[in-house]
């Protein structure tokens, strides 16, 4: 039996999930509304609109140029993987237009999408995918000519919602305008992740009794920095650790009850890669530190 990549697998089997969710949304809860998805599905949409062909052929036919297009620009793999899950999510999306909405408030359906709609769009873009030729449009534009690709999403959702607002109405086309930004919110979420850190930078007189309280009671890695007062030409250890959130009470408790008066700022950090979080840990209080066994 010929060698079968794990991650590959993993990979496809993620790629459909994504796509589930996304066709199930499109036919659950956009279409009885008759709201719109982004990117090249939303055209696929507003085709079915007006001439009834199915949302998933639409969208194929709308992606084969740009896929044609891409496979010579950008990397042959990711354009692989984008068009297994463009067909996959188009194929789900026709297979499941039978569904009845189980909602009626277009309200409900435009939140209710959204959510759907953007944990399966971060499944796929976690997997370094996409599920039409809308990325794929922004990442050429941004190859080309340096134009941020939000700002290209942006612009291709804008003529989707101007279009829609012909075909469909101006009140399905602002409540498409809310499920862009309930998708988009949710998306991020799922990508970044709920387990938010902070990075955390302390200036102090006592900085090494603050680094040492921090390392023995909360258990986080801590660095030293050094820096000097602008005003006072005053040299200082400056401390810096990477906390989760549900850490920062705790250092902020040591910090107030070792020096007071120390100077602490919190910032919101998106990713954190490294031991400790994406690795394991390995930050233990000093007096269970074996002196005679470098392992420990």
């Amino acid at each position: 039996m010929k060698y079968i990549n794990k991650d590959v697998i993993y990979k496809l089997i993620v790629l459909t999930v994504g796509s589930l969710l996304m066709a199930l949304a499109t036919n659950w809860f956009y279409v009885p509304s008759h709201l719109l998805n982004g990117g090249t599905s939303g055209f696929g949409m507003l085709i079915y609109y007006i001439t009834g062909i199915p949302i998933g052929i639409a969208t194929i036919a709308c992606n084969i140029p740009i896929f044609a297009y891409a496979y010579f620009k950008v990397s042959k793999t990711y354009v692989a993987y984008a068009t297994f899950t463009m067909i996959i999510f188009s194929v789900l999306t026709d297979y499941f237009a039978f569904l009845q909405p189980p909602l009626q408030e277009m309200l409900l359906n435009c939140l209710a999408g959204g959510v759907l709609c953007g944990i399966g769009s971060a499944l796929i873009y976690r997997m370094d995918s996409s599920s039409g030729g809308g990325d794929i449009i922004c990442t050429l534009v941004n190859r080309k000519f340096a134009i941020p690709m939000a700002t290209t999403g942006f612009l291709i959702n804008l003529v989707i919602l101007i279009l829609g607002s012909f075909v469909t109405g101006l009140e399905p086309v602002i409540y498409t305008a809310i499920a862009f930004f309930v998708s988009a919110k949710v998306c991020n979420a799922f990508v970044i992740g709920f387990d938010f850190k902070k990075n955390i930078m302390i200036i102090s007189d006592h900085a090494d009794e603050i680094a040492e309280a921090i390392i023995k009671i909360v258990g986080r890695g801590v660095t030293f920095f050094y820096g000097e007062g602008a005003y006072t030409h005053q040299h200082r250890k400056v401390v810096m650790c990477i906390a989760r959130l549900t850490q920062t009470a705790e250092i902020r408790r040591i910090v107030k009850g070792i020096d007071p008066q120390a100077f602490m700022t919190m910032h919101d950090i998106n990713d954190v890669y490294g031991k400790g979080f994406t690795l394991q840990a390995d930050i233990r209080p000093k007096k269970e530190i074996s002196p005679g066994n470098n392992n420990e």
